[in-house]
């Protein structure tokens, strides 16, 4: 079983960066499909990012062209690199993987969740 803990969430201005990570422990599985979501309040949780087989990735609209995914498999470690943030941005931000290879965009889709990181954009 795999662990995934978040980290790197904070208040921050609108048009300034943050960078997530996203730690894996236990049981890894390097070849599988992870993401990030995000949940803002009274909101249901929707797809962010995500980065699957052969590091293929995909965006939500929204934040394409701003935000970044990668992952460092050799540390079990993924990272959502954000940029020019928007007051919209802000939410609890969640780390997940899915037992498959190939990436998908549906929060029913994904196994294995961290705890999320409260990321705040203010004005």
């Amino acid at each position: 079983q795999v662990q995934l803990v978040e980290s790197g969430g904070g208040l921050v201005q609108a048009g300034g960066s943050l960078r997530l990570s996203c730690a894996a422990s236990g049981r890894t599985f390097s070849s599988y499909a992870m993401g990030w979501f995000r949940q803002a309040p009274g909101k249901e949780r929707e797809f962010v990012a995500g980065i699957g087989w052969s590091d293929y990735t995909d965006y939500a609209d929204s934040v394409k062209g701003r935000f970044t995914i990668y992952r460092e498999n050799a540390k079990d470690t993924m990272h959502l690199q954000m940029n020019n943030l928007k007051l919209e941005d802000t939410a609890v931000y969640y780390c997940a993987l899915r037992f498959s290879r190939y990436v998908r965009t549906w929060q029913n889709e994904y196994d294995t969740w961290g705890q999320g990181t409260q990321v705040t954009v203010s004005s």
